[in-house]
Parts: structure tokens; sequence; C-alpha cells
């Protein structure tokens, strides 16, 4: 049986940067309406990568996450989904942003979960890479990552179309759903054209409209990605910036 621990008050410190899956975490705080501390990390400066930090999440990532357990000790939680499962766990019991646990829906939430963590994201996040910061262009990698994203893109896409539904499970807004918004939002980042997917593309813009979303986005820095994508100098100069730190990042990576 599960240890829920709704009925005392949270003691959540969130550990996070304005990247996708930093705001995965504020958001899904936001929608549950759960008060929460934010130390925000700077990864240009490797932050994450402190001792201290190290503590907290082993493999020097961000989001994590501290709170009270029902033992009255600290827990962590790192991975981002396994913070969102613990805080609707915990914390969920109205069902805001989940369904009852053990129900033919609930599974279907964590198919899509899942499917972010295992797919979306790095396959995106490698897209990313290829297109916007590695030093030498390499087309065959490139786009084998755009087309993987774009196939993954297509998957929602239609499962959308078919499911006719605002979410991804049902007409809820679920952890599902805030786990691909801040990738999807920012699929120009990675060259893919997001009107290639009209009902994804609808999804996202219906998202945004939650006040959640619009407020955990900003969390702990403002979120410009959309504003960023319209402006081609604003781009090169922030993929210039981060191409600088993510080498130096990899070059201490290799002597470790």
């Amino acid at each position: 049986m599960a240890i829920v621990s709704s009925s005392k008050t949270p003691d959540i410190t969130l550990y996070t940067g304005q990247t996708p899956n930093g705001i995965k975490i504020s958001i899904t705080l936001e929608e549950l309406g759960l008060p929460y501390k934010t130390h925000a990390i700077d990864i240009t400066k490797d932050t994450q990568k402190e001792p201290w930090f190290l503590e907290i999440n082993p493999n020097g990532r961000i989001p994590a996450l501290t709170d009270s357990f029902a033992d009255g000790q600290t827990i962590r939680l790192f991975e981002s989904g396994s913070i969102m499962e613990y805080l609707v766990e915990q914390y969920d019991t109205a069902h805001k942003i989940s369904y009852l646990k053990g129900s033919r829906e609930s599974y279907e939430v964590s198919n899509w979960l899942f499917f972010l963590n295992a797919g979306v994201g790095p396959m995106q996040g490698q897209a990313n890479l290829f297109f916007r910061y590695a030093p030498e262009k390499i087309p065959y990698a490139i786009n084998r990552y755009q087309n993987e994203t774009r196939r993954l893109y297509r998957v929602l896409d239609q499962h959308l179309k078919d499911a006719g539904t605002d979410y991804l499970v049902g007409n809820k807004c679920t952890i599902a759903d805030i786990a691909h918004w801040g990738w999807i939002a920012a699929a120009g980042w990675c060259g893919v054209d997001i009107d290639e997917f009209p009902t994804l593309k609808e999804w996202e813009e219906r998202m945004l409209q939650r006040p959640g979303v619009e407020k955990g986005r900003h969390v702990p820095s403002p979120h410009r990605m959309k504003e960023l994508l319209k402006d081609k100098e604003a781009m090169e100069k922030f993929a210039n910036q981060a191409s600088e730190w993510i080498a130096k990042g990899q070059k201490e990576d290799a002597k470790k």
C-alpha cells in the first residue's frame, strides 16, 4: 500500500532551470496548487555537478526535488517522470491532473509519460544538440534525430486526432500532457515545424491557456522560447553561447 502524505503540509524545494524538463515540475506544482520553494540551478556553471547537488541527484541533472516524507524525514526525488508520479501520488487525492491509481486511464497516462521520457525528450534533445549546438554539422545525425522527432510528433498528432479529446488521456489535463508541453512548445528549436502537426499544435495552444501552465513555465526564470523562435539573430546568439558551455561540460565529463 502506498504511503500517502497528503494530510501534511508540503515542504517542497524544487531544484530547477529553464529547460523543457525543468518546467514540467513547476507546472505540475502550479496545477496542483502546492506551495514550494525554488532553488535555481545555473547549468552553465555546472552547479548541478557540485557535491551538495549530487547528494540530491547522483546523476547531476535538473530537475530534482526534496520534500518531507510521511516518516518526517527528507525524501529526494530525481528524474522528471519520477518526480511527477510522486507529486500526484502524494498530493493529488482530488485527481486534478491524474486518474484513480489502478484505473484504465491511469495506465494510459503512464503510457504517454514513458513515451515522452523514453522517446520525445531524448530524440528531440539530440536533434537540438546536432542542429543547434554541435561544432561540426553532421547531416546524417541532424536528419536522423529530426526525422525521429517528427515521427514521434506524428504519433501524438494522430492519437489526439483519433481520440477526439482535448488532452492525451480523455478531456483532463494530466502529467502526461504537462511532461510533453515544454518539448512541443520548443519544436522549432530542433528544426521541426509544428505546423506540420495541426492537431498537436492545437493541443499545445490549448495547454498554454491553462493558468498553471502559464505560471509554471516561467520558473525559475521567464520562458522565452516562443519569442526566441521569432528572432533569428537572438537564436544564433543563444545557440553560440550554449554551445560553449555544452562543449566545456563534455570535456570535463570525459576527464572523469
